[in-house]
């Protein structure tokens, strides 16, 4: 049954499970514009803080196909849809990660300002025991992405209105015309934040973020 809990009692729930020894990948998920990025820096910095060296996070956006290849497909307006992501790749990395091997495991970040995935741009330590997943479809309860539920020991969904996101979207684009960031954000940012909101599994916890 999906509980209701606050920063604060998510990070005490996350504390613990850092220090039970095991390893551990926690999904956080939510529409475009609900804040996963800030929400994720936040409980990195209060993990940090409370156990050092011992979490980390995973953004799901170092696995964006390049700009070359969403153009050669003729995807690239729909840049951020469940199929211009490399499912399978982050597939690997979630197995990769949950094998706790004790090797250090090389990550790919998504570069906002080149628009680009970084290859190898973060390394995650093995004495990690935390590993916060972050990105708007890991709860998709569609062919490919629900087989991602097996690595995760709590899934997290962050709940905004979907008013608040619409204004949030909009604010994304604010340095484009007025017309070009609409335009961008019926085409592509609110068709997938419906269909974030409409067709995820349920989550273990609920996390309003207005």
């Amino acid at each position: 049954m999906t509980q209701t809990t606050t920063l604060p009692d998510l990070l005490d729930r996350l504390t613990n499970l850092t220090n039970s020894g095991e390893r551990h990948l926690v999904a956080l998920a939510g529409p475009p514009g609900a804040g996963k990025s800030h929400v994720s820096d936040a409980l990195a910095a209060g993990l940090q803080a409370r156990v050092p060296g011992r979490s980390a996070i995973l953004p799901m956006d170092g696995y964006h196909l390049d700009d070359g290849l969403l153009s050669a497909r003729g995807d690239l307006a729909r840049k951020g849809a469940p199929h211009t992501f490399d499912l399978d790749g982050f597939g690997v990395m979630l197995d990769r990660l949950a094998a706790d091997d004790g090797r250090k495991v090389l990550v790919p970040v998504f570069d906002r300002a080149l628009e680009i995935s970084r290859a190898a741009a973060r390394e995650i330590d093995p004495a990690a025991r935390l590993i916060v997943v972050e990105g708007n479809y890991l709860l998709l309860d569609h062919p490919g992405w629900r087989d991602l539920a097996r690595h995760f020991t709590l899934t997290v969904f962050l709940q905004v209105p979907q008013d608040i996101l619409r204004d949030r979207l909009l604010a994304r684009w604010q340095d484009l015309p007025p017309d070009v960031a609409l335009q961008k954000v019926e085409a592509n940012d609110l068709p997938n934040m419906r269909l974030v909101c409409a067709e995820s599994r349920p989550a273990d916890l609920v996390l309003p973020n207005i």
